[in-house]
């Protein structure tokens, strides 16, 4: 007696079939692929089931005009950086103004006094500064090239480089007098 069944368990929906039959039974896109290539595809049959509820199908997002979007904001966050690179780089650079203007904004009496230190550690925040910057438009520019979504690349830039400028332009003025015993006289 022989048996024409297998012993393989029953096949699943879809087991063997081929992505395109797949997409063909099931009457949707592949999204992967409207991801890949960044087209929509528009010949897409609406979902019976949902016109029969009365539900109006929701528009497709063009991607298109998604990254047109993301680079507007990218290169807008990225002009407004420059600009505020400019001005801080210019003001650390003269560091002993910086720390006049620091003291007379925290109400510490007293005058910066570490004016060396100050010159020294302002310019490497300074150099810092701008370094963030121009490592932050690079990865920028080659993300929107590449297609991917860069908007969030200026945001993370910018913290990351002003906790290292803030850093290094916290060094001279914890080596004042001043501004130490204005810090132990708070606390």
């Amino acid at each position: 007696m022989s048996d024409d069944k297998d012993d393989r368990p029953e096949p699943q929906y879809g087991v063997y079939a081929t992505p395109e039959e797949q997409r063909a039974r099931i009457q949707k896109p592949d999204a992967t692929w409207s991801i890949e290539t960044g087209e929509s595809v528009t010949d897409a049959p609406a979902s019976a089931s949902a016109n029969k509820a009365g539900a109006v199908p929701r528009a497709s997002v063009d991607p298109g005009r998604s990254r047109a979007i993301d680079r507007i904001v990218t290169f807008a966050l990225l002009a407004y950086a420059l600009v505020n690179v400019a001005v801080a780089a210019l003001a650390l650079l003269d560091f002993p103004q910086y720390a006049a203007t620091v003291f007379e904004v925290m109400g510490i009496p007293g005058e910066f006094t570490n004016l060396d230190g100050g010159q020294t550690w302002g310019t490497a925040a300074a150099v810092a500064l701008i370094i963030g910057y121009l490592i932050t438009a690079w990865f920028s520019v080659r993300r929107t090239m590449a297609g991917k979504i860069a908007w969030w690349v200026p945001l993370v830039g910018a913290v990351v480089t002003h906790l290292v400028v803030g850093a290094l332009a916290i060094v001279p003025l914890m080596s004042d007098p001043a501004f130490t015993a204005y810090l132990t006289s708070i606390s």
